[in-house]
């Protein structure tokens, strides 16, 4: 199990093209979570002035960004985006070595303590999925393969299924943080994930960041959701 870098590990997705309401959920739900994630919706409809918006809550900001072009132009977007206030933001491992060393480089030219992850395989992805694209399968295998990339690449972690944790425990070592979407509380519909876990499930497995989104946003009321959320974590980790 990884040395645990935040102490809630529940980070809020905010997958919403309106600044007001990310902002109304945010403060909603501090109470209950550990950090806040803001993805390709919202940054695209909200722009530079909206990650600034939601950087300035002061939480932890996972901006989840996914760059994937050649090495210059990544390097270019991680530049800019470490002057926007996030905590982290991720890559595709599939970019390569070079694409992930360069982006590292740039982001943390402009602040050190930014963190760097590698995505692995998308959560929405199966082996039959893995098949289609070329790839290497299995999931799992290929996972692995490209954490074992991502910390050779000298980045700080990876975003993975809760099912795969194990393997890149095994191969990365305590120290690599992992980032686990997928999260479904018990009895929430999967929508489109289909490598899934339970919030404690994923927590007890070794996840450092559980990153929730619909099962929150979508919910009539997000704080009542979000502390039942953190219950579940407290009743299934004691």
């Amino acid at each position: 199990m990884s040395a645990r870098r935040f102490p809630n590990p529940v980070f809020v997705a905010l997958d919403v093209p309106d600044v007001g309401r990310a902002v109304a959920i945010a403060r909603a739900v501090k109470p209950y979570v550990g950090g806040l994630k803001i993805g390709l919706e919202f940054i695209t409809a909200c722009g530079p002035d909206g990650v600034r918006t939601i950087a300035a809550l002061d939480m932890p900001l996972f901006a989840d960004v996914k760059f994937h072009d050649i090495p210059n132009t990544v390097a270019a977007a991680s530049r800019e985006l470490a002057k926007l206030g996030s905590t982290m933001f991720n890559v595709h491992a599939s970019g390569g070595e070079r694409m992930m060393r360069d982006a590292a480089e740039a982001a943390r030219a402009v602040d050190p303590r930014v963190m760097v992850l590698g995505v692995t395989v998308l959560t929405s992805i199966d082996d039959s999925v893995i098949d289609s694209v070329g790839q290497r399968g299995p999931a799992a295998e290929q996972v692995v393969r490209l954490a074992r990339l991502v910390k050779k690449s000298g980045l700080d972690g990876v975003v993975c299924s809760a099912h795969e944790i194990a393997g890149i425990r095994k191969v990365c070592g305590p120290d690599f943080l992992l980032v686990v979407p997928g999260i479904r509380p018990a009895g929430a519909d999967r929508a489109d994930q289909k490598r899934v876990m339970t919030p404690g499930e994923a927590h007890r497995a070794g996840a450092d960041i559980l990153v929730i989104g619909r099962p929150i946003t979508a919910a009539a009321d997000p704080a009542e959701a979000a502390r039942a959320i953190a219950v579940e974590l407290v009743e299934t980790t004691t």
